[in-house]
């Protein structure tokens, strides 16, 4: 307890905190559909046109000393624009979803790659995109992510229906008249943003891990799609908050240790399920 007070005495780890719950339960909550629909790695692949945008951002100095126009505000933009062209790439019949994400990582990372060797004295910022960092959180981008973040989960409730329904079986929602393609954009675009907006504490190697092992955790325990996205969603809570604890205590870095939390429950939610399956089939 006395860690936690600690914690909440730092104003930086105070909007760390509320800007990663909300990205937490984001993630978590797409992450169902995407990890249904097959399309869990989409987060890395965008997750590294992020970091492409960022690091040209980052040495080029786009609009220096600008609050409004920054390296976040720009990567939200080209990370969605990746978000349309993955969607119709994967689409089309001659490339399958693990291809077009695939293809769009692979390019996002040697463009990054490419910036940065022509590119010199950036070598900490290109550490806190690929990691994360707590202190490259601007007071601007916590607004900016408190204020998307709320729309990301606004849109996910009211849509709720429409995304299950698209998730589950597209012909079927064709069928009675849910417009497919409105809601699979919807969805490729909600993950966008949540993407960019967790790449500042998790960094691009880490954050596809926010919509991946909260709804795998989840579907280890539990049947039902509601049932699914409320125990993600309490994973991802749970394991931001507890991993956030660990590396403030111990002083590690807290993407890595949010990820390491989130493995544990895995393999012991795998675990009650071995055991729960054991005790059915005796």
């Amino acid at each position: 307890m006395s860690t936690i007070l600690e914690m909440l005495s730092h104003g930086f780890m105070v909007r760390a905190i509320v800007v990663g719950l909300l990205v937490s339960l984001c993630a978590a909550l797409l992450g169902v559909n995407l990890v249904l629909k097959r399309y869990a790695m989409i987060g890395t692949g965008l997750s590294h046109v992020g970091f492409a945008a960022m690091v040209i951002a980052g040495a080029f100095e786009f609009i220096p000393n600008n609050n409004i126009i920054n390296d976040l505000t720009i990567s939200l933009v080209v990370v969605v624009v990746a978000a349309f062209f993955l969607l119709r790439l994967n689409d089309n019949s001659k490339i399958n979803g693990d291809s077009a994400v695939a293809l769009i990582s692979t390019s996002g990372l040697a463009i990054g790659v490419i910036v940065m060797g022509l590119t010199t004295g950036i070598t900490l910022h290109i550490c806190n995109i690929l990691f994360g960092s707590i202190l490259a959180m601007t007071t601007f981008d916590v607004y900016l992510s408190i204020a998307l973040s709320v729309v990301v989960l606004a849109l996910f409730a009211l849509f709720y229906k429409q995304l299950f329904a698209v998730t589950y079986d597209e012909d079927f929602a064709r069928a009675t008249g849910t417009k497919v393609e409105v809601y699979k954009t919807l969805l490729a675009l909600l993950t966008a943003v949540t993407v960019v907006l967790g790449m500042r504490m998790m960094g691009a190697l880490l954050i596809a891990s926010l919509t991946l092992f909260p709804a795998i955790s989840a579907m280890r325990v539990c049947k039902r799609f509601l049932s699914v996205v409320i125990t993600a969603a309490g994973i991802g809570l749970s394991c931001f908050f507890v991993g956030m604890v660990l590396s403030f205590e111990l002083n590690l870095p807290p993407g890595a240790s949010i990820v390491g939390i989130n493995l544990i429950i895995y393999m012991a939610l795998t675990g009650v399920s071995f055991i729960k399956r054991g005790g059915a089939k005796a």
